[in-house]
Parts: structure tokens; C-alpha cells; sequence
């Protein structure tokens, strides 16, 4: 890439980071265009759809949660675990206004420019869930998709101005029923 087409890459990701990020969520490529002081062309020469842009913003926070997925699976405590991914990838998703229903939709949709990305985070919390599973410590009867859809309730929930204050307080009570009795009774 050449490095003017690099600076305004850089640049408009960083605008809508911006938007997207400060409860911009219904920003239209032109608008982010027109804050980042670039014409449309460019904007949809980098970014040809909403979802692309989604997938450039998201990439890095995706990829990283992977990888954070990977280092938990090592845990001595593979419940504890499962409950930090969970609450990382709530953040994540709740950080920038708007993704969560991108990011559903983008499971099923295989053209979908989030699509590899989302499934591979998906696969990631979902071997958390299987090995807290295999220990006895996380119910036996909900799958990835049942914890990805906890995600985006989690995450909604946290972008509702009446419900935010209570998210730290739902979080809990969701995480914990995701565990047996085991774990949550006192030994």
C-alpha cells in the first residue's frame, strides 16, 4: 500500500474508532467519510461495506481474544477461566456501539466480512466452555452458540442507559449459571 493510501486507511479507522466508540453507532460510511475529511471513493476503496470497516476495527480485538482464549485454556481453574474470556469479550463487544448485532448476523452469513473472524473467536470460547464442561464445572446443556448468544445479551444490556448501571450486577448472575452447583456451593 502505498503511503498516503496507508495514512488514509489509518486515519479513517481511527475516525470511526472514534464514532463507533463514543455512541456513534449509527454513523454512515459518508459520515465517517466526511469526518475524516477524505471523499467516498476513498472511504469505499479501503472499506467497501459498513462490515468491512466493522472487520478492520474488530480484527485486532478478535484476534486478540483468541489468543487470550488460547493462554486460559492452560488454567488450573478452567471455570474461572471461562467466566474472564466471557466478561473480556462483553467489554469488547459493548466498546464499540452497534457490533453486537453485526457480529450475530455474521455467524450465519458466510459472505459476511466479520464472518471468519466471529467464528473463530466463537470457536475459541467454546473450547473454554467444553474443557470447563469436561471438569464438572460448567452445565453440560448449552453449547458455543448458547455462549455467544450470552455475549450479545451481555453486551445489549450494557447499551441499554437504564440497564448499564446493572450490567456488572447481570453479568454475575449470568456467568454463574453458565456453572454447576458444584462450583457455586461452598465446599
Amino acid at each position: 500500500m502505498r503511503a498516503d493510501a496507508k495514512k488514509n486507511y489509518d486515519h479513517i479507522l481511527a475516525v470511526a474508532r472514534e464514532l463507533l466508540t463514543g455512541g456513534g453507532a449509527d454513523a454512515s460510511l459518508r459520515d465517517i467519510a466526511r469526518k475524516a475529511g477524505v471523499g467516498d471513493g476513498t472511504l469505499y476503496r479501503h472499506f467497501p461495506t459498513r462490515e468491512a470497516l466493522l472487520e478492520a476495527l474488530l480484527r485486532n480485538g478478535f484476534d486478540a481474544l483468541k489468543e487470550r482464549a488460547h493462554a486460559l485454556e492452560t488454567s488450573n481453574e478452567p471455570d474461572a477461566a471461562l467466566v474472564t474470556w466471557l466478561r473480556e469479550v462483553v467489554a469488547m463487544a459493548h466498546h464499540y456501539s452497534g457490533a453486537i448485532a453485526a457480529m450475530v448476523a455474521a455467524i450465519a452469513d458466510e459472505g459476511s466480512a466479520l464472518h471468519a473472524s466471529c467464528v473463530t473467536m466463537k470457536a475459541a470460547g467454546t473450547r473454554l466452555l467444553v474443557r470447563a464442561q469436561a471438569e464438572g464445572v460448567a452445565r453440560s446443556d448449552m453449547d458455543g452458540t448458547d455462549l455467544f448468544a450470552m455475549v450479545g445479551a451481555l453486551a445489549w444490556i450494557g447499551d441499554q442507559p437504564s440497564l448499564a448501571p446493572r450490567a456488572d450486577h447481570l453479568f454475575d448472575i449470568i456467568s454463574s449459571a453458565i456453572l454447576t452447583d458444584k462450583v457455586r456451593s461452598p465446599a
